[in-house]
């Protein structure tokens, strides 16, 4: 696949004005957070933010930012997990999904934390799971007949 990288000339580049008050139409302020991320970086940062945090995606943004919610709250994130709880809701997620993403995220970290800790054969766990997805498969086309 060819992709084409745009080079912006001084001339092209917005000015820190004209993004705050793209950010300032989209969010209704400017987060001072923004106000910290240097010039030469500002206009990146913002139009990443929008496609990766606002944009519609291949996964629904309820869903994307449950999976924020997820990954914030394991990594322990306090600012990520308040913006993701918010920007969840936003998107229609229940308290109970909310909660559901969480202790995912809680049993995943649990797991990833004691198959690393006893050192669990990765060739082995890895036919075990190819072996119980393949099971399930044969359960739910069993079950459907």
């Amino acid at each position: 696949m060819k992709t084409m990288t745009a080079v912006l000339t001084k001339e092209d580049k917005m000015s820190r004005e004209e993004i705050y008050s793209d950010i300032k139409a989209t969010l209704g302020l400017v987060p001072s957070f923004f106000k910290k991320v240097p010039d030469s970086t500002l206009e990146t940062e913002w139009a990443l933010m929008k496609k990766v945090q606002m944009d519609k995606g291949a996964i629904p943004n309820k869903y994307r930012e449950l999976i924020g919610l997820a990954v914030s709250a394991a990594t322990r994130c306090e600012y990520c997990t308040l913006f993701h709880t918010e920007m969840a809701k936003l998107n229609g997620a229940t308290d109970e999904e909310i909660e559901d993403a969480v202790h995912f995220a809680k049993s995943s970290v649990g797991w990833s934390t004691y198959l690393h800790g006893m050192q669990i054969d990765y060739e082995q766990f890895k036919k075990e799971v190819h072996h119980i997805v393949n099971h399930a498969r044969w359960v739910q086309t069993h079950m459907k007949q």
